[in-house]
């Protein structure tokens, strides 16, 4: 079946980085692509950034563009998160999403990431 499972989130000061991975199993990973959300306490879940099956392609939310890279490695079926300069706003619960060829949303189980002083 299909697993997501979403690491390296954890609490860093203002200005700081991070990386999360989301390791995928259960579906032709290398042929699909992928995206990133987040969702902080009492807001919606939101979009970050996308990644195509090869990676050659990235859409990020204008918001973190200048700040949040996606990338992935096939090979080892982990999709990544580089998030740099992080502020406070961006403390939430962060996602990796598969969705199939027939429509159906894959998630995992979240990664927390808390950016205070």
């Amino acid at each position: 079946q299909v697993q997501l499972v979403e690491s390296g989130g954890g609490l860093v000061q203002p200005g700081g980085s991070l990386r999360l991975s989301c390791a995928a199993s259960g579906f032709p990973f290398s042929s699909s692509g992928m995206r990133w959300y987040r969702q902080a306490p009492g807001k919606e879940r939101q979009w970050l950034a996308s990644i195509s099956a090869a990676g050659d392609d990235t859409v990020h939310r204008e918001s973190v563009r200048d700040r949040f890279t996606t990338s992935r490695d096939n090979a080892k079926n982990t999709v990544y998160l580089q998030m740099n300069d992080l502020k406070t706003q961006d403390t939430a619960v962060y996602y990796c999403r598969y969705r199939s060829d027939s429509g159906s949303e894959y998630w995992g189980q979240g990664t927390q990431v808390t950016v205070s002083s």
